[in-house]
């Protein structure tokens, strides 16, 4: 039986262990390279308060600040969100509803603005009634709800349009539409729902309360709300040279309804934002990475 060289196996344990060394600090150097591509540098993202931008908002940002950036979310009215990118004070959103929602400040800031393309498809405005509601279409509609239609923040591309089917359908010229904001018409909904009331909203989606509750769009045969929509990333002028990589990763940014409707539960029942996001980041490592790529190593 040979005899353990206790020297021998001591020089190589620790070379052993200086190699494991090196290798850790060369994995983590590499993590750090990886996850500090932005070095510290400032980027603000703009957005409109509705469900699905503050989800959307929170999942960019902070995937934009797991690479290093110093990221700011600032939310604003949908017509000075438009304004404060196109003017260099907010550097992007991803938040713009195209060609109907947001059609106004796309002819007013469209020219000022860079648009990188849609980052989801599929996305759709219109009258939201319960599905238990007898109504179907808006030309049908009678004295339904009080003949009132519970809209969100007045200046909303969604509330102008109701306006105009208001105008548009005959059988709707005196009817009222309430404006609150998108957190208190989706409190009213809750409460008709719960009470089997009827109630009409001035509803879109992707949003979390087609995964909660049973709706259905009321048809609408005149076009007043147009037809399906995307929505689209804009960044301001410059970007593009001023933070590349952030530009790419914004650029690369896009997912499903079904996705985005997931982080907006989450959030709707109460968990924040930003810790929900973070969550679905880990959840969804794959759709990151695409996201990511040729930005880290």
């Amino acid at each position: 039986m040979k005899k353990l060289n206790w020297k021998y196996l001591s020089l190589t344990a620790g070379l052993g262990l200086s190699l494991a060394a090196a290798g850790c600090a060369t994995e983590e150097t590499a993590e750090d390279e990886a996850t500090n591509v932005g070095n510290g540098q400032e980027i603000e993202l703009a957005y409109v308060e509705w469900d699905s931008e503050v989800a959307s908002t929170n999942v960019i940002g902070k995937v934009l600040e797991n690479l290093g950036y110093n990221v700011t979310l600032t939310p604003l009215d949908n017509a000075v969100m438009w304004q404060a990118v196109s003017s260099g004070n907010a550097d992007a959103m991803v938040a713009a509803w195209l060609p109907e929602t947001h059609s106004s400040q796309l002819e007013e800031y469209g020219d000022q603005l860079v648009n990188l393309g849609v980052n989801l498809e599929g996305a759709k405005v219109g009258l939201v009634v319960p599905e238990y509601m007898d109504a179907d279409s808006i030309a049908d509609l009678s004295d339904e709800a009080g003949k009132s239609i519970t809209g969100i923040e007045p200046g909303a591309g969604i509330v102008a349009a109701t306006e105009t089917a208001l105008e548009t359908y005959p059988n709707l010229s005196d009817w009222e539409l309430k404006t609150s904001s998108s957190g208190a018409m989706a409190i009213e909904l809750g409460q008709a729902i719960k009470n089997e009331e009827e109630i009409i909203i001035t509803g879109w989606s992707p949003h979390w309360m087609f995964a909660t509750y049973d709706l259905k769009y009321l048809e609408d045969p005149e076009g007043t709300f147009g037809d399906a929509e995307t929505i689209n990333t804009m960044a301001r002028k410059g970007l593009e040279e001023d933070l590349p990589e952030a530009y790419q990763v914004l650029d690369q940014f896009n997912w499903t309804s079904e996705e985005l409707e997931i982080l907006m539960l989450a959030i709707s029942e109460g968990e924040d934002p930003e810790d929900a996001a973070e969550a679905w980041i880990e959840e969804n490592p794959d759709r990151v990475a695409e996201w990511t790529e040729g930005v880290t190593k």
